[in-house]
């Protein structure tokens, strides 16, 4: 028998989420989950991947999983520190090295399990950091673990961030100081200022810290935000994905040598999780070289980008002031933004919306996610259905 308090808070919750709009309805998808998806067994333009550069459905990814398979089976059977560490996964570490321009990389099981690990293992109760209030949650959960004082400064407000450091390291509470920013924002499609958040670092003897997940195979020739700016020589602990452009599972960090060497040692999703299969470390390390041999993917996502954000600015929505190819369509109320959200789908378009508590509450938005592997055709038709529904909402004129 389960517990009614549980039971009265589930049911209250979960009420009071879908009468404000809030509430996330997970969809299956059919098969893979490619330019086209499948759901209900309706085919739709997908529009909400974050498979930015088509991988996640490479035929040559394939091959070499298959083979990773036959030759190490389905798991690495133990956690890094006994014996699954594979030679897959050392090379997947020494590619991440070299593709991010660092002395050495540390491969996890996710993106998420890197800011968990990677923040704990580096500050304490007697440090600070300094987070940009747009970073994505988990960087705050990484944040909050460490259990240093969190100090939140405005979204890419360089004064309030000089501030904020300068008090912090006046006030001599705390050993270390780190600031920690996301390279590219997930939900608006900005870059951070990087080049001005190294340049207070410096000053003020702030650790650097960039999660890149959303900058990978999309800026720096493929290479993240970091490579972009050219300051791979200057932010200490550069974290990424393997899950997104790269189109497989898991993250990483990259720094110095000792750096990886204390990580290895201190970072506890390291210490206590299985490590990642035969598989995704094979998948992973083909990816990160055809990027590092061509450029072609990476154009492609960029020109898809530009094309779907001209012409949905043309048709009057606000797509917000994304820099890269992510294509933020913003409604504001958040009943709005999942009504239009579902009449796309009606419609043959899937574009998921996105709502509190993933973006502040009257931000509501549909999050477009053009990749390399769309077709003119398909964005074409995708902002047909656009046209109609936004004037149908009276969205658009």
């Amino acid at each position: 028998m389960s517990s009614k308090a549980l039971e009265q808070f589930l049911r209250d919750n979960i009420a009071d989420l879908k009468n404000r709009g809030l509430y996330n309805e997970i969809d299956t998808v059919e098969g893979a989950n490619g330019p086209e998806i499948q759901i209900g067994g309706r085919k739709l333009i997908n529009l909400s991947s974050n498979n930015y550069l088509g991988l996640a459905t490479n035929d040559t990814l394939k091959v070499v999983s298959k083979e990773a398979i036959d030759t190490h089976g389905v798991g690495a059977g133990a956690v890094r520190t006994i014996n699954g560490t594979l030679d897959l996964h050392q090379k997947l570490e020494e590619k991440i090295a070299a593709f991010k321009g660092t002395e050495a990389a540390i491969s996890y099981q996710s993106g998420f399990n890197c800011n968990m690990a990677a923040i704990s293992a580096v500050m304490n109760k007697d440090d600070a950091i300094l987070s940009d209030a747009l970073n994505h949650a988990s960087i705050i959960d990484g944040c909050r673990l460490s259990r240093a004082k969190i100090i939140r400064y405005k979204h890419s407000d360089m004064n309030d961030l000089r501030k904020q450091a300068k008090e912090a390291v006046e006030s001599g509470k705390y050993n270390k100081i780190m600031v920690i920013t996301d390279g590219v924002f997930s939900m608006d499609g900005d870059i951070a200022k990087l080049p001005e958040i190294v340049e207070i670092a410096e000053e003020l003897d702030l650790i650097t810290y960039v999660d890149d997940a959303h900058g990978s195979g999309v800026l720096g020739n493929g290479a993240g935000t970091v490579k972009h700016f050219g300051l791979q020589d200057k932010v200490d602990l550069q974290m990424g994905t393997l899950s997104k452009a790269i189109g497989v599972v898991g993250g990483y960090v990259a720094g110095k040598q000792n750096l990886i060497d204390w990580l290895k040692v201190a970072s506890r999703p390291f210490l206590f999780s299985t490590a990642v299969t035969p598989a995704d470390a094979a998948a992973s390390t083909k990816a990160i070289e055809l990027l590092m041999e061509s450029n072609e993917l990476v154009e492609k996502l960029w020109e898809n980008g530009a094309y779907l954000k001209a012409e949905l600015k043309k048709l009057g929505f606000d797509i917000g002031n994304s820099e890269t190819p992510i294509t933020p369509v913003i409604i504001g109320e958040e009943k709005v933004t999942q009504e239009f959200s579902k009449r796309l789908f009606e419609s043959g378009v899937y574009a998921k919306s996105i709502v509190f508590p993933t973006v502040p509450r009257g931000t509501g938005r549909v999050r477009n996610m053009p990749t390399a592997a769309h077709t003119k055709e398909m964005l074409d038709e995708a902002i047909e259905v656009y046209k109609r529904i936004g004037k149908e909402m009276g969205m658009i004129e």
